[in-house]
């Protein structure tokens, strides 16, 4: 603790010297006003958690963690991990287990431990964070709004086989309804996380000391997160995450977000599958 306090301080001397003008005099730098000079540690905090959490979302939310883990895990109690994995791959289920594996990360990194942080180091209400209603009832008008065009885009691009071999992301969604509904759930519970992440744990938490700005620092993980996917859908990302931050912000609720990212993806997923291989046909696999 002595060693995280010696570099706290050594982060606020900084701080200070970085209001100092440089240029001597004459100089044009613009500096910022006296009373602005005071150390929040709140941001340090807030933003250096957020790299950590999309960081480990990256490397163990993939399948390829997965089987690592399951590998150590039976080579504790097996003298071939190898073929129980594989024995454990031929399970009906497993392909719905890997999807779960998927969203439990999501889970622990863009719920639980913003919410630690929030609750035991800044010490704060989880009401603060977006999680009421808000103003959203007043301005539910505007989430319909970004989301009525996006929809009907959907139905137009759900003709392009680029969409329908792309939607839904767990390939056995069509088996059956269990498999529908549980990847469903899955899935949906995702935009939840993600919702709660950059809209909720980021905005509110740098609000006090960034104001609006505050949407443009989430804009960057937001935005990161999509790199992996088509440059169309991570440049839209931008905007996209513009759009929630402002209504966020202003609704101090992360529920019409939810909304909105719920009603995409699920008509993206239905539009998909009627395209392609159609609803499932039975109850069970």
């Amino acid at each position: 603790m002595k060693l995280i306090e010696n570099f706290l301080n050594l982060l606020l001397s900084i701080h200070k010297q970085s209001f100092s003008k440089e240029g001597g005099k004459g100089s044009t730098e613009k500096i910022a006003p006296v009373n602005s000079v005071a150390w929040d540690k709140r941001p340090a905090i807030v933003l250096v958690v957020v790299a950590f959490c999309v960081l480990l979302l990256h490397y163990l939310k993939f399948n390829t963690a997965f089987y690592a883990t399951l590998n150590l895990w039976f080579d504790q109690f097996s003298d071939n991990p190898a073929a129980k994995v594989l024995e454990l791959r031929r399970q009906t289920f497993f392909p719905l287990v890997t999807q779960a594996w998927w969203a439990i990360w999501h889970l622990v990194a863009f719920v639980l431990i913003p919410v630690v942080t929030i609750k035991y180091l800044l010490k704060e209400p989880l009401t603060n964070y977006g999680l009421g209603v808000g103003r959203l009832r007043r301005d539910i008008k505007w989430y319909v709004l970004l989301a009525a065009p996006i929809l009907s885009f959907v139905v137009i691009v759900s003709f392009r086989d680029d969409f329908t071999n792309h939607y839904p992301f767990y390939k056995l969604a069509h088996r059956s309804w269990f498999d529908l509904v549980a990847w469903e759930i899955l899935y949906l519970l995702q935009f939840v996380c993600v919702e709660f992440f950059f809209r909720g744990f980021i905005i509110q938490a740098c609000r006090p000391t960034f104001g609006v700005n505050a949407i443009f620092v989430m804009i960057v993980p937001y935005m990161m997160i999509h790199l992996s996917k088509p440059w169309l859908e991570a440049s839209g990302a931008i905007f996209f995450g513009l759009f929630l931050g402002v209504l966020a912000l202003h609704t101090r609720s992360i529920w019409g977000g939810v909304a909105v990212h719920v009603s995409i993806a699920l008509s993206m997923d239905i539009a998909a599958l009627l395209q392609t291989k159609g609803l499932p046909q039975q109850l069970l696999p």
